[in-house]
């Protein structure tokens, strides 16, 4: 058992605020439970990794995030800052839980803590995961430059209770504003790209957007990220293709082209949006990406 009490992060408004809403019921299972909690919420977008980053310099030894991949996002950044051991544990309240899924944490968030609990008094051994680095941030799930971050950014602007279909909402609405293709040029070992590009997804995690399977053979621990580039299609094709996303049988599509790497560079002819785990950046025109093997500790 932990010496002094373990920090839990909560973000409240993860969820569309389900994570505010449920802190109560939160402190009282981990209290049932017998796992002595400090908890930390944070105020605004960065706080979290702030509190994360003091948190494993001040020597903790885990740190608990409930709250969906934004939270994790702050959380493994600032883990991987902090240039320490302290392992990361993760009770899923968001809207995708992407990274949740992908870890195999039950999405059921009652569920996932009593589970993790039980690790917690039995000192259970935590595993190694991969993280991604994209120019100066960390990501734990994925990476995308083009159309799916242009989706994800309309989609967070949302506040509408209606779980993981508001990003099926906001590829619609990305629609009707037209699909750039600018050109790209995508270096890796495996493979050069040079021509108009839809997107380029760079996955850890099998999921994007909550629903999307949008890498089935992706896994966090494999030492290699999937590279998806999509080239230029219609309105039409995207909606012919959006079952397949969710199921994951794209993979053999025209359009798609991938490949499995450990570096990415992705260059653009103009200015175009990227997200990391979910979270919009600004647009740029270069990008570097690298894998991480085994870089964070999950329990």
């Amino acid at each position: 058992m932990h010496a002094r009490p373990i920090p839990l992060f909560v973000n409240p408004t993860a969820g569309r605020g389900r994570a505010g809403r449920r802190l109560p019921t939160i402190r009282a299972m981990f209290d049932e439970e017998g796992i002595d909690i400090e908890v930390q919420q944070s105020a605004a977008v960065g706080d979290l990794e702030h509190k994360v980053l003091a948190a494993a310099e001040s020597g903790a030894e885990l740190v608990i995030v409930a709250g969906g991949d934004g939270s994790i996002h702050e959380a493994a950044n600032g883990l991987m800052r902090s240039g320490s051991d302290c392992a990361l544990a993760v009770v899923p309240t968001g809207t995708g839980n992407d990274f949740a899924k992908a870890a195999g944490i039950p999405l059921d968030w009652q569920a996932a803590l009593r589970l993790l609990a039980e690790r917690i008094r039995t000192n259970a051994a935590c595993r190694r995961i991969d993280i991604g680095r994209m120019n100066d941030r960390y990501f734990a799930n994925g990476a995308g430059v083009g159309f799916d971050a242009k989706v994800t950014a309309l989609a967070r602007a949302y506040r509408w209770p209606i779980g993981d279909f508001v990003y099926l909402f906001a590829i619609f609405r990305a629609m009707a504003d037209g699909i750039a293709t600018p050109a790209m040029t995508i270096t890796t070992d495996e493979l050069e790209w040079h021509g108009p590009v839809t997107l380029a997804s760079v996955s850890n995690g099998a999921w994007i957007g909550g629903m999307f399977h949008i890498a089935p053979m992706a896994d966090h621990a494999d030492g290699k990220f999937e590279l998806l580039i999509a080239a230029p299609v219609t309105r039409r094709r995207i909606v012919s293709l959006l079952p397949m996303l969710i199921n994951g049988k794209h993979m053999n599509e025209a359009e798609i082209t991938h490949a499995s790497v450990t570096r990415v560079v992705i260059e653009s002819e103009s200015p175009v949006p990227s997200h990391l785990d979910g979270e919009v950046g600004q647009a740029g025109t270069r990008f570097e990406l690298e894998l991480l093997p085994g870089a964070l500790k999950l329990l």
